[in-house]
């Protein structure tokens, strides 16, 4: 049975089931006449390549593909990331599977609290260029713990995570960094979603500041890129 939901400003209409139904929960919507994007089940088809896979979660999977592929459309794209809102701006960080970028935001909530850092989505928010000002979007996927918010806020930086033993930020530069992006956004095979998703990087970069952090796991690393990413380090 289909049933409508708000997402990253979208109107979505969607017939789902399972971890999937039960995530989008925070975004459902009364029917509308029309829908920016329909989602039809899709779990059988990951099925298909993988029959011993849990039902829910081939559909959670299918469900999330459709929505970032057509998120493309609407001046959007979804980054691998951990987003967390603070004082009403939204501040992301990437890194490969197991860096420990939700560690990374764990640290932000033990130092300014949770009610003041609190989680967009932990995994794939939804970014989208609306009146020429870059927002980051909650979306029900949002990795295997499910940590998301019906929240929209302004995106005020991007940081990319790598380990190091001693904790250094810095503006992110070089032609690595397009790179860098596409391998943490979806990536279609058609030629005109391709177009779009490297001109919403170039946007992403001219309207988005980028920095690259190599940390450790203590609260030093933190403080260190609160201050850089807002801007504090600047008026110390």
């Amino acid at each position: 049975m289909y049933q409508y939901y708000k997402i990253a400003g979208l109107t979505v209409k969607m017939d789902t089931f399972g971890r999937t139904a039960e995530l989008a929960l925070p975004y459902r919507i009364d029917p509308c006449p029309e829908a920016d994007i329909t989602i039809d089940p899709g779990y059988h088809i990951l099925k298909a390549f993988a029959p011993d896979a849990d039902d829910e979660m081939c559909e959670y999977m299918a469900s999330g593909r459709v929505f970032y592929r057509n998120l493309l459309r609407f001046d959007g794209l979804m980054l691998h990331a951990s987003a967390i809102a603070v004082d009403g701006k939204a501040y992301l960080f990437s890194a490969d599977s197991g860096v420990g970028k939700s560690t990374h935001v764990v640290l932000w909530q033990q130092l300014f609290g949770e009610e003041r850092v609190r989680i967009i989505n932990d995994d794939k928010p939804a970014l989208r260029l609306e009146d020429g000002v870059w927002y980051a979007y909650g979306t029900p996927w949002s990795g295997k713990h499910g940590i998301n918010r019906n929240l929209r806020c302004p995106l005020a930086g991007i940081c990319f995570l790598e380990r190091g033993e001693i904790n250094k930020i810095q503006p992110y530069a070089g032609s690595d960094i397009v790179f860098r992006l596409l391998k943490q956004t979806y990536r279609s095979k058609n030629t005109q979603l391709k177009e779009k998703t490297l001109s919403h990087i170039g946007s992403l970069l001219e309207k988005v500041p980028m920095w690259r952090l190599e940390c450790n796991m203590e609260p030093e690393a933190a403080m260190l890129s609160y201050n850089a990413m807002t801007g504090r380090d600047q008026h110390a």
